[in-house]
């Protein structure tokens, strides 16, 4: 995890100083800033990273809109760190591929239970994929392999990013259980007791939209209200 490869996008350079030694602290040594769209746009075209913390406003660019343009080259886990906390904005960010939310002001110790949550999670899911070479999952309307992080729908395939496809991951090992969005967000995104339910609520919703699921009447991932959610493969509904 302390290789890990971190970039902060953020106008205040006093939010960039403080994440920086708050990071360094923890043994993140491999670390880069960026204070404008512009800036961080090349930096992810020129590097990988394993981790990007990105503001909204930022001076040239809505940081909405950089995620876009970051999604095209990386699909590295993005958490957003920004002092807009309306429900639309963390709709809106993780809605366009963002992985997580922080709003602003933040405990740094949080940023970082975030960053290792997640990365510890993506550390486990490419060693169960590694291990697992072998296994797909084929349900007719749709397929999953794993060992090459493809989703085929309807004989197309389906771009995703990281976090959808761990998550598919997880529902296509767990076929027919009902977890809470709880128990979702500790299995998939960690064992982190500052996450949002809201976090896990919009990339399902995102999901169904990439299977095909019917978002207003779901088949394939089921809420069950005041339960939980349940994943019925197609070819058994």
């Amino acid at each position: 995890m302390e290789s890990a490869k971190v970039l902060l996008v953020d106008d205040e350079i006093g939010i960039l100083k403080l994440l920086d030694i708050t990071l360094r602290k923890e043994n993140f040594i491999h670390i880069d800033t960026a204070s404008s769209g512009k800036d961080a746009l090349q930096r992810v075209q020129e590097h990988r990273y394993d981790m990007i913390l990105l503001d909204i406003m930022l001076p040239d660019i809505s940081g909405f809109e950089l995620c876009t343009e970051i999604r095209k080259h990386t699909t590295a886990p993005i958490i957003f760190v920004s002092a807009r906390s309306t429900d639309f904005d963390k709709l809106m960010g993780l809605g366009i591929g963002g992985d997580d939310y922080i709003t602003k002001p933040f405990n740094p110790l949080e940023i970082v239970a975030r960053i290792k949550a997640i990365l510890r999670r993506q550390d486990m899911y490419e060693r169960s994929q590694q291990q697992q070479m072998d296994t797909f999952y084929d349900y007719g309307c749709f397929a999953y392999y794993p060992d090459s992080a493809t989703l085929i729908v309807n004989h197309q395939p389906v771009e995703c990013t990281a976090k959808e496809l761990e998550l598919l991951h997880f529902f296509c090992k767990h076929p027919n259980r009902i977890f809470t969005t709880a128990q979702l967000y500790e299995r998939v995104w960690g064992n982190d007791v500052f996450g949002e339910e809201k976090t896990v609520t919009i990339h399902i919703s995102k999901l169904r939209k990439k299977l095909g699921d019917d978002t207003r009447n779901p088949k394939i991932i089921v809420n069950l209200r005041g339960i939980g959610y349940k994943f019925i493969p197609a070819n058994e509904g």
